[in-house]
Order: C-alpha cells, then sequence, then structure tokens
C-alpha cells in the first residue's frame, strides 16, 4: 500500500461543516475541493479560506483494494522533446510501482489566479499520492499550500534553488560543463565562447561555473566578453552568437548551454556563412533527439533526463511511505556524447594540455 506522508486516521472536519464555517451550500463547498470552476471568485476563496481554517485535508487515492495508487506529473510544457523524456522516465517507473500517473501542464503564473487555484485543488481532488514537478518553477504560496495539505511532492530539474527540506532531482551539471570546456580545450581551442540562460537558474550558473573551472585548470585566459546570457530557446541563442561573431577577436568554438538553444547558434552561423566545425566548434548540452538531427549531427552532454524522472517518482514513493531521503538534493551524472560538431581549429593541431584537474568550489 502507498499511504501519503503524514496521513492521520484520526476524523476530521467533514465537508458539511466547511460549508457551514463558509456560508455556502454543501454541493458548493464539494465543488471548490473537487476543483470544479464554475464557482465565483469570492465564493471559492471563502470556501477556500474554511478548508484552511479547519484543517480539512483531501484524502489520497492509495494504492490496494483493487485501485492503483495515483501520482501526478505537473509539466511546464507538454510539446517538448525534455518533457517527453522525463514523462518516459515516470511512466516506467510508475509502472514498476503499481502506480497510474495524471500528466497536466501547470498554469502559467500570474495571468489567471482562479485557473491557478482550481489547479491546486485538483491535484488533491484527484487524491494523489504525490506530485512531480518539471521544471518547478513554484511560488512560495504555491510551496506552502502543498506543504500545508501535506502532499510529498518531488522537483525534477528545479529552475531556481527550492527552499530548505525541498526534496528535488537534477543532474551534475558543474561536471557537464567541465567536460564540454575540456572536450574543446582538448582539440585546441582557447578562444571558446559560452551562452548559457539566464542569471540566477540553477543550471546555468553550475554549467557556467564548470566552464570557467575547466579554463583556469588548463591555464587559459577567462574572457568576460565571451560569455553571453539568453532565454532558454533558440532566437535568444542566435542573437548572441551573432554578438559573439561581431567581436574583434571572435570565439572559435561555443559551448552552448541547452540543445535547443544550439538550434538557434546553428542558425546565426548559417546566416554568417560560418561553417561547423570547419570555422566554429559547437557543443550543446541535454542530448535530446534534436542533437541527432541536426547537420552537422550536434557533439553535446548527455543529462539523463528519463533516468531524473524515474529517480524522483520512486523518491516520491519512499515520501508515500513516511520515509525521508538522506538528502535533499540528488544528482546523476553526465557525459560527453561526440558528434560531428567539434573539431580542432583552424590551422591548429590537436592540443597537448593533457588531462583536466578541475576542482569544483566548495560553498
Amino acid at each position: 500500500m502507498v499511504r501519503a506522508r503524514g496521513a492521520s486516521v484520526a476524523a476530521g472536519p467533514t465537508l458539511a461543516a466547511v460549508a457551514r464555517e463558509a456560508g455556502v451550500s454543501v454541493p458548493t463547498a464539494s465543488k471548490v475541493v473537487n476543483g470544479r470552476e464554475d464557482v465565483a471568485p469570492e465564493t471559492r476563496r471563502r470556501v477556500t479560506e474554511a478548508l484552511d481554517r479547519l484543517g480539512y485535508v483531501r484524502r489520497p487515492r492509495l494504492a490496494g483494494a483493487g485501485a492503483p495508487g495515483l501520482v501526478d506529473l505537473v509539466l511546464h510544457s507538454l510539446d517538448s522533446s525534455r518533457s517527453g523524456a522525463v514523462l518516459s522516465g515516470v511512466e516506467a517507473a510508475a509502472y514498476e510501482a503499481g502506480l497510474e500517473v495524471v500528466v497536466s501542464a501547470a498554469p502559467a503564473q500570474g495571468r489567471d489566479a482562479r485557473r491557478e487555484q482550481g489547479w491546486l485543488d485538483r491535484l488533491t481532488a484527484r487524491g494523489s499520492s504525490g506530485v512531480l514537478f518539471h521544471p518547478a518553477v513554484l511560488s512560495a504560496a504555491q510551496y506552502a499550500w502543498l506543504d500545508h495539505h501535506r502532499i510529498p511532492y518531488v522537483l525534477i530539474d528545479p529552475a531556481h534553488e527550492p527552499p530548505a527540506g525541498v526534496v528535488s532531482v537534477g543532474a551534475a551539471n558543474w561536471q557537464g560543463g567541465v567536460c564540454a570546456t575540456g572536450h574543446l580545450l582538448e582539440l585546441g581551442h582557447e578562444r571558446i565562447g559560452v551562452i548559457t540562460e539566464q542569471r540566477h537558474t540553477m543550471a546555468g550558473e553550475a554549467r557556467l561555473a564548470g566552464y570557467r573551472s575547466a579554463l583556469a585548470s588548463a591555464g587559459v585566459r577567462y574572457r568576460a566578453e565571451y560569455v553571453r546570457h539568453a532565454d532558454s530557446d533558440e532566437t535568444g541563442a542566435r542573437l548572441r552568437t551573432h554578438e559573439l561573431l561581431d567581436l574583434p577577436e571572435p570565439p572559435t568554438a561555443v559551448f552552448v548551454c541547452s540543445d535547443r538553444m544550439a538550434l538557434g547558434v546553428y542558425a546565426a552561423l548559417a546566416e554568417r556563412e560560418v561553417r561547423v566545425p570547419e570555422e566554429m566548434s559547437v557543443v550543446g548540452f541535454d542530448d535530446l533527439p534534436e542533437a541527432r538531427w541536426t547537420t552537422p549531427a550536434l557533439t553535446t552532454v548527455r543529462q539523463p533526463l528519463a533516468e531524473m524522472a524515474a529517480t524522483a517518482l520512486r523518491l516520491l514513493v519512499r515520501m508515500t511511505h513516511g520515509e525521508r531521503p538522506e538528502g535533499t538534493r540528488t544528482e546523476l551524472s553526465t557525459r560527453l556524447v561526440r558528434r560531428a560538431s567539434t573539431a580542432p581549429p583552424p590551422a591548429v593541431r590537436p592540443s597537448t594540455y593533457g588531462p583536466l584537474t578541475a576542482q569544483r568550489p566548495t560553498a
């Protein structure tokens, strides 16, 4: 049996008591509990406040008695390769655990408060044993709501540092940054640009730190003008690539901190008639299917998204049994996948730097 963390057998307030407290009918209170949207905002507010005030906890659906347990997987987008890899990993692990998975897309924050609240209500109305989020971009209020309702949850590859005590699974991003940059150094590149995500994202900062550590280990000067930040899409990376190419001394290689961004780099290089890899080497990060479809095929750092998702599901199952993981952050290893987008710089033979000895900085 899968039991929700902290579930109690003691009787709590009834839905009728909640309805009396909020001054509404029992059917109306039931609509709010079950995530129905045909409730006026003011009425929903009164019922929600009554639920919280009385400590009404909607019970999770437990495995057993012929019915499998449920877990929710909440994705930022349903139409990306990243989401597909995460769903594959969760489904495989859920099958092994005898669980069913409900998949939904999280509403954009700050755009529709009523839809955001209805989405949270439906999580408990379904009776899920717990929730997985990818990528987790939750507000402080949403974290508090989950904790208040005692819903176990795990974050998969969170964009930002989660609050203390929140369990998450990610990739060894610093290690991946060292690996990508080290590969380019070993080919003989010294003028290596990097296009990373906007500042203050966990993955972007760690990959950039790995890039800098690899340069320092090889004795290559860090050049701030070679570092560009962009949104995690093709458009931003394309613009940043043009900026790098416009420098008085442009790089001969670029480490791009996601495969999707690398597509934008390829587009900019094609516009400038810069050949890959003869005139510019490119390394991505993720190893999504797109990395194999590009021309030339993209050398990239593989982060095991499906394995990360499966690990998160197994951690969630343990939490529903009342266990707590030994640590709140689990990282899976990354590795370089060599394809056709990297080569020595023009007229430069492979480097003799030797093995990298970069050490991860300590906090």
